[in-house]
């Protein structure tokens, strides 16, 4: 009997183990060079799959967020401001097929970019923005999401994580310890996705500036978004947003640095 349980464990751990080479060789053979942000990447879609993806999920998203806002002259203003943001900036020379949606939620305070180009923006944030600065400060931040392919680089980390739990689950046989590592491995995807927040403020301040708009409106955007959280705001560790108050010295160096960072 104790052959057996030992012969049982010797082979969990072998498939565990090929799991693991499986899952990392597939991650660290998927490198691309991002010339957006000057930086290497892991990606597990191409720019077709990220938005064929996009698309398809646009629907369920417009859906869950309240339908589309039935004005036409609203929908029209946000999609010519976002349209500015992108033909007079690096985003014009990319693949991507970019959208602008005003989503009719008056209660939520968002804007979110799915993979490939389809941006959203909600009522509930948009009747906060008074000036077009400011909606195009939100714009460019969800713009750079997608040049900077945030959320295929987190699919990637995701299928990576999911092959190393998998990983742990079959070598241990503890559904236990496959869930402890899930959750290690959920921190920290959502500690990248705090440092992906910081790009798009930094990037976003770049699309500002050439498509001509204050990239100082990026600061008041920040203070709105504080205001509405109401001073409740989750502790920076656990969110994927950074608080607001520590993203505007961000945006205030950005800005200071534009001339010399911005991509050409």
């Amino acid at each position: 009997m104790m052959r057996r349980r030992s012969s049982g464990l010797s082979g969990r751990l072998i498939i565990g183990l090929v799991i693991v080479v499986i899952s990392l060789i597939s991650y660290f053979g998927s490198k691309e060079f991002n010339p957006i942000t000057g930086e290497d990447q892991y990606l597990s879609l191409t720019p077709e799959q990220e938005i064929a993806l996009g698309l398809q999920s646009a629907p369920q998203m417009i859906q869950e967020f309240g339908g589309l806002y039935p004005d036409e002259e609203v929908q029209q203003q946000i999609k010519d401001i976002g349209n500015q943001l992108v033909n007079n900036s690096v985003a014009q020379d990319t693949p991507w097929q970019f959208d602008f949606h005003v989503l009719d939620d008056p209660d939520m305070v968002n804007a979110f970019a799915l993979p490939g180009g389809q941006i959203f923006i909600t009522t509930g944030l948009l009747s906060e923005l008074d000036t077009e600065d400011l909606v195009a400060g939100v714009l460019a931040h969800e713009i750079v999401h997608v040049l900077a392919r945030h959320s295929a680089q987190q699919i990637a980390k995701s299928e990576l994580t999911n092959g190393l739990v998998g990983a742990v689950g079959v070598a241990s046989g503890d559904a236990n310890a496959a869930q402890t590592a899930a959750m290690v491995g959920q921190l920290i995807n959502m500690r990248y996705g705090r440092q992906d927040e910081l790009q798009s403020d930094g990037l976003g301040v770049c699309l500002m500036i050439s498509a001509n708009y204050d990239p100082e409106a990026m600061i008041e955007v920040m203070q709105i978004l504080a205001a509405a959280g109401g001073g409740q705001a989750q502790p920076e560790f656990f969110s994927t947003h950074p608080n607001p108050e520590n993203r505007i010295e961000e945006i205030e160096q950005a800005i200071a640095n534009a001339a010399q960072e911005c991509p050409q």
